[in-house]
């Protein structure tokens, strides 16, 4: 018989209904049921593509003695962390305050009130059943000694990245951002680009920072470690460079072997990031990187609504790697007479490039396509080879049994990925990239919006129906801004000023000036915490601060720039110490000491403009355009004429009709 997530959507809970373990999804029923009985509760967080997930599922919650003791001594629930980041947030803050760090799976024992009082990550089953059996006899014989630390961790959590309210300063200057990157340099990894640490994460909002600021402020060394950088992750094998796309992260420090896990929220900013880069210097190798990237999307990760799926799983027929990796021989019958050239380009050996015998994972050295001249090839040609070549290795791998796909739709990724697919068409002018963009926005606002306005973090489903967070919206209004910038079509403005509204009215603490996480209207837990620090994925208050620096110069309401420029300065003081854990921040700052141009283009040709201008790189930019008069912006400055205005700090230029002049008036 099944347990009680044999009705849950997730594929990660489903994975676990069948085991003996008498497991429960978070909800009311379990909740009661740990109360009304007096058992500790067993929080058991983890996703649906994380290998140590799996490795823990079958030794210990697939073995019938470890299971007997945990339905005995505990009420167990499953929780799947893309779907409920919330409950993940507050349990990981109290295994890092017990523990000193943190991961997936994350094990947490709770009082029957939620509140936490152990915890930790991967357990073997021996420490499992023992740490068990431990806590169980204590909450018989000591529960005063549970009630106390619970008490004291859950104050911990409660105060953990909460910030004062500090002074806005009259100014923010170059050295402000040099006192964020100097020491940020010290941990770049000259030989193998990234940092110096093992494993290796791509961390696309950092190098996407670092762009902006060494462009801007005209650091040369931070430039070419960037490029240094895209360049390793896009030759690893990181990346997938037969069906396109990244993994997570590389186990070695040369960006070699992945944890072949692929997550939609790193490809969809590596997407962004990679246009950019290539707007700043154009690579063949990005464009590459970004096409085959999203021709993976649309091959394997969208829904036939025009929705995103969150990811695949590392492993396949209980193998991780197993559909990545190829034998030489396997190579050399699928490629035949084209072989010897291709597996040489991607290191391809008889014995085999990684831990398993004759196996290769694909990379290249970062100066590969020079072989493309030593063998008489055009540009055009090589391409060609390359990409016939991958066609056949593709399609002789799609017979292959293929890892577990997590067919979650979520709200923020799918906006992250809507992005995606915008930067890329706003620098390399491909119609089909909107038209998925496009469609994609209207997917969020069909299945994704709540009935009071709000957004849902997932379709509902099965009567289950989740509360959209702040990072939902947060990544929604940056899409929906970024879709105007390539369309303007008002639309899409309007609706991330709406969202905005409802952001300030459910999550700002006005006396903290700060943003919570969850919504006021949502499941009240045993604690509502603020997201201040950027991760991979950039912290849902930097992001919604961001846009309300964007939507404030758009619509030149100063209650926006205000509340932003407040929680900007209570960060700012943070962020010298940990750069690399603010870049999103970071970003904001940019803007500040040089400045955010706010760039209108009006007229006939006002599209054709635009295109002619996003042929150059120009960070901290807003972009606006039309024939109608209705945004500040463009009050009073539409003709029949096209041309361009340069806005800043509530001035503009006098209107230009060329590119180069238009320029000319930014860079001076």
């Amino acid at each position: 018989m099944p347990n009680k997530l044999h009705n849950e959507t997730s594929p990660y809970l489903r994975q676990h209904q069948h085991n003996p373990v008498a497991w429960y999804p978070w909800g009311a029923e379990a909740l009661s049921k740990a109360k009304d009985e007096n058992k500790l509760i067993l929080v058991s967080i983890g996703y649906s593509a994380c290998h140590w997930c799996h490795v823990m599922e079958r030794e210990s919650f697939e073995n019938e003695a470890i299971a007997a003791v945990m339905n005995a001594h505990f009420v167990s629930i499953k929780v799947d962390r893309e779907e409920r980041p919330d409950i993940d947030q507050i349990y990981m803050i109290a295994v890092q305050l017990m523990t000193n760090q943190g991961g997936w799976p994350l094990n947490c024992i709770c009082l029957p009130d939620g509140r936490p009082i152990y915890g930790g990550t991967y357990f073997r089953p021996d420490d499992w059943r023992n740490v068990l059996l431990q806590l169980a006899g204590m909450w018989q014989d000591r529960p005063e000694v549970a009630r106390d630390y619970a008490e004291r961790l859950t104050t911990g959590v409660k105060q953990s990245e909460q910030l004062p309210v500090s002074r806005i300063p009259e100014t923010y200057t170059p050295q402000d951002l040099a006192a964020i990157v100097t020491p940020w340099k010290r941990l770049f990894d000259n030989q193998e680009g990234g940092y110096k640490r093992v494993p290796k994460f791509p961390l696309p909002n950092n190098w996407l920072f670092l762009l902006r600021y060494a462009v801007l402020a005209k650091d040369s060394e931070v430039l070419e470690h960037v490029h240094f950088t895209l360049q390793k992750i896009a030759s690893g094998g990181i990346y997938d460079h037969v069906g396109g796309g990244f993994a997570r992260y590389a186990v070695d420090g040369q960006w070699h072997i992945p944890h072949f896990e692929k997550m939609l929220y790193d490809n969809a900013q590596l997407v962004s990031l990679y246009a950019e880069a290539w707007q700043q210097r154009p690579t063949d190798q990005y464009k590459r990187v970004v096409a085959e990237t999203l021709e993976w999307v649309l091959r394997e990760m969208t829904s036939p609504q025009g929705g995103f799926y969150c990811a695949l799983d590392a492993d396949s027929e209980g193998v991780e790697g197993k559909f990545y990796t190829f034998h030489r021989s396997e190579v050399a019958q699928i490629l035949g007479a084209d072989a010897d050239l291709f597996m040489q380009y991607f290191g391809i050996t008889e014995a085999g490039n990684w831990e398993e015998e004759h196996t290769n994972v694909l990379k290249i050295d970062i100066e590969a396509d020079k072989m493309a001249y030593d063998a008489g090839f055009s540009a055009e040609e090589w391409a060609k080879y390359l990409a016939h070549g991958k066609q056949r290795l593709l399609d002789y791998r799609d017979i292959r049994v293929r890892p577990g796909l997590d067919d979650k739709l979520l709200t923020s990724w799918n906006a992250l990925m809507l992005k995606g697919f915008v930067d890329a068409y706003r620098v390399f002018d491909v119609p089909e990239y909107l038209r998925v963009a496009l469609e994609n926005a209207q997917f969020i606002r069909h299945y994704l919006y709540a009935k009071d306005g709000g957004l849902l973090h997932q379709p509902e489903a099965n009567g289950k129906l989740i509360t959209g967070f702040l990072d939902d919206y947060a990544c929604c209004i940056d899409a929906f801004t970024a879709l105007y910038e390539v369309t303007f079509e008002e639309t899409w403005l309007y609706e991330a000023k709406r969202l905005m509204e409802y952001v300030l009215s459910y999550f700002y603490n006005q006396d903290a000036s700060a943003f919570y996480y969850t919504s006021a209207a949502a499941e009240q837990l045993i604690a509502r915490k603020q997201e201040i620090m950027d991760n991979v994925i950039p912290s849902s208050t930097s992001t919604i601060v961001r846009q309300l620096h964007r939507l404030g110069l758009i619509f030149d309401n100063q209650r926006y720039v205000e509340i932003g420029s407040q929680v900007l300065a209570n960060v700012v003081p943070q962020m010298a110490a940990y750069g690399s854990g603010y870049s999103n921040w970071a970003i904001r700052l940019l803007e500040e000491v040089y400045g955010c141009s706010e760039i209108v283009f009006t007229g006939p040709d006002y599209k054709v403009m635009r295109k002619a201008f996003e042929r150059h790189y120009i960070p901290n930019k807003i972009i606006l355009g039309g024939t109608k008069e209705t945004l500040p912006l463009l009050a009073g400055r539409v003709g029949s004429t096209t041309r361009a205005y340069v806005c800043r700090n509530k001035a503009c230029s006098l209107p230009v009709t060329q590119v180069e002049e238009l320029l000319e008036l930014i860079t001076q």
